[in-house]
């Protein structure tokens, strides 16, 4: 039971990591697609991986508490897990997307992206607990 417990505070503590990561990874995609004019899914791979270096100093520090010293190795680990993640993101908007006409105008992109956010956060904190900081979870 007490497991369960650990196990439900790093994910409350991951979405809040995930949440603050939202507000970046939408910043930067309104950025990138309104300011600079770049096509919707070049614009979410951008803010999509912005969000998730943000992402992943947070819960290397507060969600996981990683003393790893070969940081470049755990970011690297956590970036293929992000990357995967940008995969299902990316799969999520394209098949939404295909379904709903004019799915790439105005606001109807950004309601598609807080959906794929939704999917791909279960495949990024198991991805991450049990591959990124895997040392960490089994050392308690």
């Amino acid at each position: 039971m007490e497991k369960l417990k650990q196990l439900i505070i790093k994910f409350a503590k991951f979405g809040i990591v995930g949440f603050s990561g939202m507000i970046v990874d939408y910043a930067v995609l309104f950025l990138m697609k309104e300011v600079v004019g770049l096509p919707a899914l070049w614009a979410n791979a951008i803010s999509f991986t912005v969000a998730a270096t943000s992402n992943y100093f947070l819960n290397r520090i507060w969600t996981f508490r990683s003393h790893e010293k070969q940081v470049g190795v755990e970011y690297g680990k956590f970036l293929v897990v992000s990357l995967v993640g940008l995969g299902i993101s990316t799969l999520t908007l394209w098949l939404f997307g295909r379904a709903l006409p004019d799915w790439n105008a105005d606001w109807r992109f950004y309601i598609l992206k807080f959906f794929a956010i939704v999917i791909t956060t279960l495949w990024n904190f198991f991805g991450n607990l049990l591959f990124t900081f895997r040392k960490q979870t089994t050392q308690k």
